[in-house]
């Protein structure tokens, strides 16, 4: 018989090579009921109707395949919001989340600070910044028009004050200066394996990789965020779990002061920053 539970304990065994098959199964019979995980936990029993059958081994044969599970159900959560993302954006990583933790601890709650959020994507940290500081004056930018539909889409849902630009970078900001500028940009070496393997096979390539070993996103902004950064302003950018060293020297060359880094929550370097000089 097809209960919810003789279903998760199959889903679980087919999803055996991924790195979380039970939360996957979890979410994906959700996804399909329409139900929290509270409610699963409670009707762990119940018999699925032929229709639910059908779409959760629809969804369960995508994750089989290696399709993230944000995309198969068209969401994700991210630091206290539920995101929409499709594959025009990058899945939102929790790791992501120390970057929007260290800009909203640089942030006053009240005043009208001028926050850029570079390569923005699903406007996961636009969002999550404009949610934790209602006074600042946030604008997000990517190169993806199609990315930025789903910003804009998930700021509409959210009625989150952001203002989102199809810009490379700066290049549409004409001279514009801003208190803070963020940045997860394509930090991935175009060799790595790793975007052979897992959900990277299913993400945009052009928000993953980056040529120079990974660095050449980030050397571009670096060196044109002065240009763009009101005196006193902040640089933050999250980088390879290996490019720490790399990212503050690039910061202390182009004269950034107070370089600093913040590990992720698997202890790893991941988010760098520096102060330009008042």
């Amino acid at each position: 018989m097809s209960t919810v539970r003789t279903l998760l304990a199959d889903a679980c065994r087919r999803l055996a090579s991924s790195p979380s098959p039970r939360a996957d199964a979890d979410m994906l019979m959700q996804h399909v009921l329409g139900k929290d995980r509270t409610w699963i936990r409670l009707h762990e029993d119940d018999v699925l109707t032929a229709t639910d059958r059908s779409q959760f081994e629809t969804a369960l044969a995508r994750r089989e395949c290696g399709e993230p599970v944000a995309y198969i159900t068209g969401s994700r959560g991210f630091w206290t919001l539920d995101l929409a993302v499709d594959a025009a954006t990058l899945v939102p990583r929790a790791d992501t989340e120390i970057l929007v933790e260290w800009a909203t601890e640089l942030l006053s709650p009240t005043s009208q600070v001028r926050v850029l959020d570079l390569g923005t994507g699903s406007g996961a940290i636009a969002l999550a910044i404009a949610h934790e500081r209602p006074g600042a004056i946030v604008t997000a930018v990517d190169a993806s028009p199609a990315a930025l539909d789903v910003a804009r889409q998930n700021g509409a849902r959210l009625d989150l004050s952001v203002e989102f630009l199809v810009s490379d970078w700066f290049a549409a900001l004409n001279g514009r200066r801003f208190d803070l500028v963020v940045a997860n940009p394509p930090y991935i070496a175009e060799d790595d394996p790793h975007l052979g393997e897992g959900d990277l096979r299913f993400e945009p390539a052009t928000a993953l990789v980056a040529a120079e070993q990974g660095l050449r996103d980030l050397r571009c902004i670096i060196s044109a965020a002065p240009m763009h950064l009101a005196r006193g302003g902040w640089l933050l950018l999250e980088h390879g779990h290996d490019q720490g060293a790399a990212v503050r020297d690039l910061l202390n060359a182009r004269g950034f002061m107070t370089v600093a880094t913040r590990r992720d929550f698997g202890g790893n370097e991941r988010i760098s920053g520096g102060q330009w000089p008042c």
